[in-house]
């Protein structure tokens, strides 16, 4: 937010300078960018009045005689297009300085002597952004009643000091001259004077010529007034300026009206020419899926059922809260004018003018919110100055649907409340003192006072904003300094930083190394790797296509940096990452995603290098099993791992999923080697875990168990299975013997070939028994074996050997 200093004097009795007035803002929760005065490091420019201008054969010059308030006119030759005899110019005299700091000098342009330079507002240092289209490609033209010779900067109002506001969303009442006055009023105890317009309408009312509606849910309130028989010209210099020092383009008269409400209320207004108009009735709806519009940069907009549109005979003529229609535009031929005052969702708005890259001062002011309280005011404010500025006539009354809440806002608390979150001790005077010098009523004691909000701070609605208010304007600097109090509680982590760190210290004892991956990647890669794809987040703008979706899978990423790390021949890699993955059940547009704990990792090359005295041991399949047994084990769960087939970019032989409880937590295998070709990747296993899931599943630490004195029994067992029975079906057998003082499983031996029939495979096993109060027998252990020779041949259909 652009502040013009000059501006702001008029609306609050100021006499402090600006440096100051930064100083006091920055430190009651307005920040202050920096402060510029547009005159800085120009000299010399003066007004000259054009007594004669001659065009020089064969060129496009001018030799123009100047009156500069001199006692004789000087001889400038000039290339500018619209320079002509009579009128008010920029004069830089020789020794003046202008942009840049480039210093005018006596001269001859084609043997012609020039005393000076007359100048556009470009080489005075304007941006072209801002200067009037009319003198966009040509010098500046002055009022007529400027003075030969008076210095330049006080008819443009280059003398000014213009403050830049760092505006935060919840201060957005200071998106406007009026909220800014408030504020500083506040800081200084002053009062506020604004400007009053005193508004003459004839006996035709608006309504003879015009109706509103809406018919959308996002559409608060919308109200027009009609102005008949205006005279479309430049606007006056002094609005001009204002426009100018607020970076916005002067475009005609009632166009920089509706420009000036924007500044002074903060609300955003525009202006349609009635003529164009295919019907009497405005309509303010959803746009539907589909709907054009080209708006006044010239852009056709493809719109959807997310905007405000506002519609004649059913067609768009705006993008509600963003930007006019060209359709219906006001150019100099316009004679009758709507002028148009609404309050739109600010959700709605942020999200139509995000989608089509399209921001303006009145999408940003929509967005952040408006003062209900001024809606009506600024319309009538608007009326009156197309009344005088542009000689137009103003219909009676306004045409309007909706309504809007204007009340103050109550919010209650106590004295003791306030000076406990300050360390202060405040009195209740003090405390109406501050609510007086922002212009809150206040009614109550100091056990309970009740604060009434004007609707112009509409971010003000709970206890806690009225102590902020309260330290603002009383002063940060006031309030007690005291060392923090530390309490007797000591720290600890939480249950998810616990299971992270504990993750990390199992995955680094394993030998594996922590990396991080972006977040960010493509639809593809978002899902490839995912057992459960759900819909795609996607960013609206995103800075490469590489980085445009949440991911859904940690592996992906891990995969291109494996495939980083072996372009540049380090080829035996062991990493793993503990991050967050991005869910997405419902609509992307409309809901964020959830956010899931994820561990993984990633093996290639060798486990064991080739030396003298041992062979090369590649990473498998059962290496990485390993990994995740291990993870379980000191977590003190216990996974079951099932054949996976469906993940397409995994091995659907060397795939399984990792079950807890019947729950699939995730996966571990051999990503498929055509997926490793097209990452260009060797031979890789990967397993990935969701850890918020496993952490749900984590029991609380065992408690102590006393190591048992007595000795542990072995038995060995042999067994010929079919071959299709896996390990887990002979445990499961074991386990359901119900044998209680079996402590311990070990498969040590698979055997399938020579001396073996057909179809058959040879398991061993090594089971262990203890009792933890008394030696077993070697009774008691033939008993137990026989329980589970009897399961083992029921279940599985095993033979002894």
């Amino acid at each position: 937010m652009l502040v013009s200093y000059k501006w702001l004097k008029e609306l609050v009795d100021l006499d402090v300078t600006t440096a100051e007035l930064s100083e006091k803002m920055s430190t009651t929760g307005i920040e202050v960018e920096g402060v510029a005065t547009p005159a800085e490091g120009l000299s010399k420019l003066v007004v000259g009045h054009v007594l004669s201008c001659e065009d020089v054969p064969d060129t496009h010059l001018h030799l123009c005689m100047v009156d500069t308030g001199d006692e004789e006119p000087r001889q400038i030759v000039c290339g500018a297009p619209n320079v002509t005899a009579g009128i008010k110019v920029i004069v830089a005299v020789p020794g003046a300085r202008i942009a840049d700091n480039y210093k005018i000098k006596k001269g001859k342009i084609r043997g012609m002597e020039s005393l000076g330079m007359i100048c556009s507002l470009q080489e005075l240092g304007l941006p072209d952004s801002i200067i009037p289209k009319e003198f966009s490609d040509g010098i500046q033209i002055l009022p007529e009643d400027a003075v030969p010779g008076d210095s330049i900067f006080p008819y443009l109002d280059l003398d000014d000091e213009i403050i830049e506001l760092s505006i935060t969303p919840n201060r957005a009442d200071a998106l406007s001259m009026r909220g800014v006055a408030h504020e500083v009023a506040a800081i200084y105890g002053k009062e506020v004077h604004f400007p009053a317009k005193s508004l003459t309408e004839v006996e035709k009312a608006s309504a003879e010529v015009l109706e509103v509606a809406i018919e959308s849910d996002k559409v608060l309130t919308y109200q027009a007034r009609v102005v008949e028989n205006v005279t479309v010209a430049p606007s006056p210099q002094w609005l001009q300026n204002l426009l100018m020092n607020a970076g916005i383009r002067p475009i005609n008269n009632v166009v920089d009206v509706t420009n000036y409400i924007l500044l002074l209320f903060g609300q955003p207004m525009h202006a349609f020419d009635l003529d164009k108009f295919e019907d009497k009735k405005i309509v303010a709806r959803d746009a539907r899926d589909g709907e054009k519009l080209v708006t006044l940069d010239g852009e056709e907009r493809q719109l959807t059922a997310d905007d405000i549109v506002i519609t004649v005979a059913d067609k768009p003529v705006a993008l509600g809260g963003v930007m006019g229609g060209q359709a219906t535009e006001i150019d100099n031929t316009s004679k009758n004018v709507v002028l148009e005052a609404a309050v739109f969702d600010g959700k709605s708005i942020r999200k139509t003018s995000g989608r089509l890259n399209l921001r303006s001062e009145s999408s940003s002011r929509f967005e952040k919110g408006i003062n209900y309280d001024t809606v009506t005011e600024a319309l009538d404010f608007a009326a009156a100055m197309l009344q005088e500025l542009a000689e137009g006539t103003v219909l009676s009354g306004k045409v309007e649907a909706g309504s809007l809440p204007t009340e103050p806002v109550e919010v209650s608390t106590s004295l003791d409340y306030v000076n406990v979150r300050l360390g202060t001790e405040l009195t209740y005077a003090d405390v109406e003192e501050v609510f007086a010098k922002l212009g809150f009523g206040i009614s109550g004691n100091a056990d309970k006072f009740t604060v009434s909000v004007p609707r112009r701070r509409w971010d003000i609605a709970i206890q806690a904003d009225l102590v902020e208010e309260i330290a603002r304007i009383y002063g940060y600097d006031k309030l007690p300094t005291t060392l923090p109090e530390a309490g007797a509680t000591a720290g600890e982590l939480t249950a998810t930083q616990a299971l992270r760190r504990k993750v990390r210290t199992i995955a680094e004892g394993a030998g594996l190394s922590e990396i991080i991956s972006y977040a960010l990647t493509t639809p593809e890669k978002a899902v490839e790797f995912t057992l459960n794809p759900t819909n795609v987040t996607e960013l609206m703008w995103p800075m490469t296509v590489d980085r445009s979706a949440l991911r859904q899978n940690v592996v992906s990423g891990m995969l291109d940096t494996v495939a980083y790390n072996v372009n540049r021949k380090n080829s035996n890699l062991a990493i793993y990452e503990i991050g967050k993955v991005f869910e997405q059940t419902g609509n992307p547009k409309e809901e964020l995603p959830n956010e899931l704990e994820t561990f993984a990792f990633a093996l290639t090359g060798l486990v064991a290098e080739k030396d003298f005295q041992t062979s090369p041991v590649a990473v498998d399949f059962y290496y990485a099993k390993g990994i995740v047994e291990a993870l379980a084990s000191k977590l003190g769960l216990s996974f079951d791992f099932v054949a996976e087939k469906e993940l397409a970019s995994m091995h659907p032989g060397r795939t399984a999923a990792i079950l807890l409880d019947g729950q699939v937590l995730g996966y571990v295998g051999q990503v498929h080697p055509q997926t490793a070709k097209a990452y260009g990747i060797p031979e890789t296993y990967v397993a990935e875990l969701n850890l918020s899931s496993l952490e749900a599943a984590l029991k609380p630490a065992p408690a102590f168990v006393e190591i048992t004195k007595f000795p542990a029994v072995s038995r060995d067992i042999a067994l010929l299975l079919p071959k299709e029975t896996s390990h887990k079906a002979v445990v499961d057998a074991i386990q359901s013997a119900g044998v209680k003082r079996l402590t311990d499983i070990k498969l040590f031996d698979v055997y399938a070939g020579a001396n073996i029939e057909a179809g058959k495979k040879s398991m061993a096993y090594s089971l262990t028994f203890q009792n933890p109060k008394a030696n077993l027998t070697d009774e008691e252990v033939v008993k137990f074996m026989e329980k589970i020779t009897k399961a083992l041949t029921e279940q599985v259909d095993a033979e002894m050997r």
